[in-house]
């Protein structure tokens, strides 16, 4: 092997060295705490929304088999558990933003 390629190896082990140094201070800055509670607030808020949806059609499904009034009873609880989860997320969404510790940064 030339010294010629050498040195280009050389070049390259740096460059690929500064290249993984440089990903790895990327990958290692974390999130702060507000933006964790923000995220975990986020996620607790999507699924009690999807919960009150799915308890409320299926406790419409069960009703309207026993009582064989079928798809009327589905249709109400459906939107039933649509308004509430639409109310307790706008109810949680307000108290996070009324809470002074959380800093918009």
């Amino acid at each position: 092997m030339s010294q010629g390629a050498c040195l280009a190896d050389d070049r390259n082990n740096d460059e690929l060295d500064r290249r993984i140094a440089k990903a790895k201070a990327t990958a290692h800055r974390g999130v702060t705490d507000a933006e964790g509670r923000a995220e975990s607030r986020g996620w607790a808020i999507g699924i009690e929304f999807v919960g009150s949806v799915l308890v409320g059609a299926f406790a419409g499904y069960l009703l309207d088999r026993w009582l064989d009034t079928t798809p009327w009873l589905m249709i109400v609880l459906l939107i039933l558990g649509f308004a509430a989860g639409l109310r307790r997320a706008i109810k949680t969404s307000n108290q996070f933003d009324a809470d002074p510790t959380n800093d918009q940064k």
